[in-house]
């Protein structure tokens, strides 16, 4: 799923996407991180006639990605908690499917690729949850995992030179507690590679990305803050002046945001 794996419920997911950030954090996303998805994906030879699962699809953007790639006769089947930003993309080659990847079966049939972004981390059974899709793969069908590791970069500015820095990365360090304390793997991304070797995949390598500064990482910034902004408060992590002192700071563009690299790995059913 396009970060992270939300519900509007009470699943213990941190963000919800029937909020109106939602779809730009997606947005910004989606600028972020696509290209790197895309990059393993036709590396790893996508092409027409093939059959994709999105699991945990978030927005829009990956499910038209992959439909772009597989048609004329080629099908992708999107699944999501919750659906809202993936709906409206149904059609032709793409089929949408409310699914909870821990708790459902995968999808009728089997796939020659499996893609799920940002989604695993924020998945209690996540162990369940890959069973669960390399079960799903072809005999040589590839699995693509990405996940963050908040843990290897912590830092929203990794150049803290001024108190607006530092302001920044305390809010940082106050998402990354919310997380947790919902049962994000903060540390779960670098365990990738070893996590599809033990599921009996064979091909395996991995690479991370994490942008330094980006405007897609202010928009990002502004709108998961807005997002969370009443936990963070409820919570004694942050007041409201020092949230409203660090979105004015990301509005003037002059702050280097990164974010939590981005380990892609991949294998290959045998």
């Amino acid at each position: 799923m396009d970060e992270p794996y939300t519900d509007p419920g009470d699943r213990g997911y941190l963000l919800n996407n029937q909020q109106a950030e939602a779809g730009v954090r997606f947005g910004a996303l989606a600028e972020l991180f696509d290209p790197v998805t895309f990059r393993h994906l036709d590396r790893l030879g996508l092409g027409p006639g093939m059959r994709c699962w999105e699991v945990g699809a978030g927005g829009p953007s990956v499910p038209l990605g992959l439909a772009e790639r597989v048609t004329p006769t080629g099908t992708v089947i999107a699944t999501d908690i919750d659906t809202s930003w993936t709906r409206d993309v149904a059609g032709g080659a793409i089929e949408v499917l409310a699914h909870d990847v821990a708790a459902d079966p995968p999808p009728p049939g089997v796939f020659d690729f499996v893609h799920a972004r940002l989604v695993l981390v924020h998945v209690t059974d996540r162990a369940e949850a890959l069973r669960r899709m390399v079960g799903a793969l072809r005999p040589g069908g590839w699995l693509l995992l990405e996940d963050a590791d908040p843990l290897l970069q912590p830092l929203l500015c990794p150049d803290e030179s001024g108190p607006e820095q530092r302001l920044a990365n305390r809010l940082r360090s106050g998402f990354r507690t919310l997380m947790a304390a919902r049962g994000a793997d903060l540390a779960y991304g670098r365990t990738l590679p070893r996590v599809l070797r033990e599921a009996g995949l064979t091909e395996v390598g991995a690479d991370a990305y994490f942008p330094i500064t980006s405007p897609a990482c202010a928009v990002l910034e502004d709108a998961t803050v807005r997002q969370i902004r009443p936990r963070l408060v409820a919570e004694g992590l942050a007041t409201d002046e020092e949230i409203d002192h660090h979105l004015t700071h990301v509005a003037t563009g002059t702050l280097d945001l990164a974010t939590a690299p981005l380990i892609s790995t991949w294998g290959r059913r045998a």
